[in-house]
């Protein structure tokens, strides 16, 4: 079973990442900030992220940045899900390794479909 890691310090969006994620067939876990997701990818490196771009304690850019820099941190496929819009913003995610960037408020269908873009599910 792949495993995705949702990182957000917002717990309403840990949740309800998790239950889409976990209905495409992934486990989850979840991280409310970028420090805590880079302690757990130290422990366990997953196949998906759902990355939170404005944390306390690490932002989901500079989280980004120390992922891509770890052993095996080119593993993940990263997926930027924030209020984040504007171009600054997502070129320098792009740039730092992100595979993909949604705007929030998701859905489930934006999620399988950036999943499936990114190659962790089989295209529909």
């Amino acid at each position: 079973m792949k495993s995705c890691l949702v990182v957000d310090d917002s717990r309403v969006v840990r949740k309800v990442a998790r239950r889409i994620v976990e209905d495409l067939g992934f486990s989850c876990e979840e991280a409310e900030d970028g420090q805590k997701a880079y302690e757990y990818c130290q422990g366990q490196m997953p196949d998906a992220i759902l990355l939170d771009w404005n944390m306390p304690v690490m932002s989901g850019i500079e989280f980004l940045e120390k992922l891509r820099a770890m052993e095996d941190g080119e593993q993940p496929k990263v997926v930027f899900c924030t209020t984040e819009n504007d171009i600054n913003h997502i070129q320098r995610a792009i740039q730092a390794g992100a595979n993909e960037y949604i705007m929030k408020p998701f859905d489930s269908e934006i999620i399988e479909m950036k999943f499936a873009q990114i190659g962790l599910l089989p295209q529909p």
